[in-house]
């Protein structure tokens, strides 16, 4: 696996801010995402880098050994840390057994770092041991919308190739991750692959705002009901359920409707409330009889 410059991935430099890498992140995987490019092999390559990309540099820690191991090290980044220890326990042999050591140089051409490379993973062009690694973790985003997280239903997508499906429960949040084993990226020399983190992004609804397990929502009541009472249809999410209005209902009145809110995450046949809040519409266009009848009304 080659060395991969995350920074250049994502179009960045050394010193974006993480919401620098986050949002560029989302606006590359929105471009090369692989339902978007079923066919494009290419596409499918950058996505994954994509992913990488997002995955290393939003880790601190990672960041950190990318950062200081990166250049010197390439694609072995990793484990840039074990190499330098084990340079440094060289130094020291050296020293004590009283001969000269030159210093490592950060060159892979150095006599000395061969061995000692060859001494942890083995020599990897001839017969020689060969060391495994596992592959790296991934991080994606599904977008759903409030309904789809409404019901529990089958996804299919694509990942590296490989087609998957999952099913997301009811009840599932904003922000709520998953991990598939072993959907990440591939191992090397024969090591395991890395995990897939899939984070839900619901999008707001143009109609029912949703608080943990309870949904909120406004309904429009004319003044003619809101004054003699009556009934109305008002819209949940799992259907219309009819509503009995009380006469001189106010403005602002709320109702709750125990169980018509949103499911409670793997719990089966548990939902939240539903709360609404009347909103009643003031009559435009009156004709002159009207007026005269409301003028009647607020003289009386």
């Amino acid at each position: 696996m080659a060395f991969i410059d995350y920074y250049t991935v994502l179009g960045l430099g050394k010193n974006a801010s993480t919401d620098d890498i986050k949002k560029a992140y989302r606006k590359l995987a929105r471009k090369y995402h692989p339902d978007l490019n079923p066919d494009d092999q290419e596409a499918k390559q950058k996505f994954q880098q994509i992913n990488e990309a997002q995955e290393v540099l939003t880790d601190p820690e990672k960041r950190k050994q990318y950062d200081k191991y990166g250049e010197q090290y390439g694609e072995r980044w990793k484990e840039g840390e074990q190499y330098e220890q084990h340079r440094q326990s060289q130094q020291q042999q050296q020293a004590y057994n009283g001969e000269d050591f030159e210093g490592y140089n950060g060159s892979f051409d150095d006599g000395r770092f061969s061995d000692f490379f060859e001494s942890l993973f083995g020599n990897q062009s001839g017969g020689g041991r060969q060391a495994m690694f596992r592959g790296q973790d991934l991080n994606a985003e599904l977008p759903l919308t409030l309904k789809e997280a409404y019901t529990t239903h089958p996804h299919m997508f694509t990942v590296n190739g490989k087609q998957v499906r999952i099913t997301i429960h009811a009840g599932v949040a904003d922000g709520q991750k998953i991990k598939l084993k072993g959907y990440g990226g591939p191992g090397a020399n024969g090591g395991p692959a890395g995990d897939l983190y899939i984070t839900f992004r619901i999008a707001e609804d143009p109609v029912f705002k949703r608080v943990k397990d309870d949904l909120y929502a406004e309904v429009a009541l004319d003044l003619y009901t809101a004054v003699l009472g009556g009934s109305i249809m008002a819209d949940t999410l799992d259907g219309k359920v009819k509503l009995t209005i009380k006469p001189e209902t106010q403005n602002g009145t709320k109702v709750r409707l125990k169980g018509k809110g949103f499911p409670v995450y793997r719990k089966d046949n548990s939902f939240g409330d539903l709360y609404l809040t009347f909103s009643i519409k003031i009559p435009t266009g009156l004709t002159d009889k009207q007026k005269e009848l409301f003028k009647t009304l607020s003289e009386s």
